[in-house]
């Protein structure tokens, strides 16, 4: 892999591209204005980073990592020549596991915990001076094998307690975060309530999500509580109404006392078709009166139905993230924004094999603001120009702080489960790895 340094993208090769979307379309202002002018290499280090320019607004710009490659012990010397490394040191201020804190990954026995994979990126994000986001505690989906034939209606709820409790009490105080209940809406399954027919719903009732915020808040006072959801970007019957739904579940929590802090729009985009606008604005705005932030959780945009080559889906993914981020930056209750990856060598969209993300050309999807290669694509000056015009400056852009080895976060052994649940008798400490 070459050094993130530079852009593969001219201005000639934007103008190809914006003749495959659309014949009559014209280079947005954004790119005219030297941002990928012919021969103008970007870059994207330094004060020119994300990173620098989400500090330079107060915003806090990441991206869902896979721990397992990152060089973490070069990091700690000071010596890593990992280009992937390096990129997200240098672009992040804050980083999510992608799937290292699911219930899949970090529980592979019922007594059994594996904190490895989390803990290292706690220990990445400790030497890159980056915070974390904690994603998730209580999900329908990536649950173990065991779940299916362990769980029942008897013990559902001190397998969710003691769970929370052991996750969140392990990395509490070190997590800007969690995303406490994940995806819990779904109208599709008819009820009144709008919420999913899961295993947790099934086995605890509609309370569970309740149980889940309270016992989060009661383990880690200082992580901000999130409800995450995908599917309510668009002003589409069927997005309209999901919103709707979740909108009736925040009044419900907030209307029970309920601690909660956030709500999370995935933004699972797609380069093609109706976009999000004034409904997810109005949402926006209508949390903000009820305490409410909301952050960008998962941001990436699918070109599965693009037609046309890598030119004409980095100028589609462009116009979408300038258009979306454009849209919900500058509203004053966003201040954070992750993607969901950082670079199309490590995208979900690429590693799936499901029809939606297959392109019938067989080409790689391009979702992210880095290439394969590492190399910045005009996404990423997408991003930046939409960063830069959210909100007024609050500090002139600096460069990522240099690391020091001596705040290497050092992984500790849970002793015991934290005794702050109402429930009682809790299960048996578990085994840690």
């Amino acid at each position: 892999m070459t050094e993130p340094n530079r852009t593969l993208w001219t201005r000639r090769n934007l103008l190809k591209s914006s003749v495959a979307v659309s014949a009559s379309a014209a280079l947005p202002a954004w790119l005219k204005a030297g941002q990928l002018a012919s021969g103008f290499r970007v870059n994207v280090t330094g004060t020119d980073s994300l990173r620098a320019h989400a500090v330079s607004r107060g915003l806090l710009y990441g991206a869902a990592v896979n721990p397992l490659l990152l060089d973490v012990d070069g990091l700690a010397a000071g010596s890593t020549a990992d280009p992937y490394t390096q990129l997200v040191v240098s672009q992040a201020n804050i980083v999510v596991a992608e799937n290292a804190m699911k219930w899949s990954a970090l529980r592979p026995t019922p007594g059994v915990f594996n904190f490895a994979p989390a803990d290292r990126l706690l220990r990445f994000a400790a030497l890159a001076g980056q915070r974390v986001r904690g994603h998730n505690l209580c999900w329908h989906e990536q649950l173990p094998d065991w779940f299916n034939t362990t769980a029942t209606r008897d013990n559902a709820r001190n397998l969710l307690v003691e769970h929370i409790q052991t996750v969140a009490g392990r990395y509490k105080g070190q997590l800007h975060s969690w995303d406490v209940v994940n995806e819990a809406v779904d109208p599709k399954d008819a009820r009144p309530d709008g919420l999913r027919n899961s295993p947790w719903l099934g086995l605890i009732g509609p309370d569970y999500i309740e149980l889940a915020f309270q016992t989060a808040a009661a383990t880690d006072p200082g992580a901000r509580l999130t409800y995450n959801d995908y599917g309510f970007e668009l002003d589409t019957a069927d997005q309209t109404a999901k919103r709707g739904y979740v909108m009736m579940l925040l009044r419900r929590l907030k209307a029970r006392n309920i601690p909660i802090h956030a709500v999370g729009v995935q933004s699972h985009l797609k380069a093609e078709g109706p976009q999000p606008g004034v409904g997810l604005q109005t949402f926006i705005r209508e949390v903000r009166k009820m305490g409410l932030d909301v952050y960008i959780t998962e941001l990436d945009v699918n070109t599965r139905g693009l037609e046309g080559g890598p030119e004409a889906q980095d100028y589609a993914v462009a116009q979408v993230y300038r258009n979306y981020l454009g849209l919900v930056l500058p509203e004053p209750n966003v201040p954070v924004a992750l993607t969901w990856g950082i670079t199309d060598a490590h995208t979900w969209l690429n590693e799936s094999k499901d029809q939606w993300a297959r392109r019938e050309d067989g080409a790689r999807q391009r979702p992210l603001p880095f290439d394969d290669d590492l190399q910045p694509v005009p996404a990423f000056a997408a991003l930046r120009t939409a960063i830069d015009s959210s909100r007024p400056l609050v500090a002139a852009p600096a460069a990522a702080p240099a690391v020091d080895p001596n705040t290497l976060y050092k992984p500790f052994r849970v002793q015991g489960s934290p005794t702050t649940s109402t429930q009682s008798p809790l299960p048996p400490t578990p085994h840690v790895e």
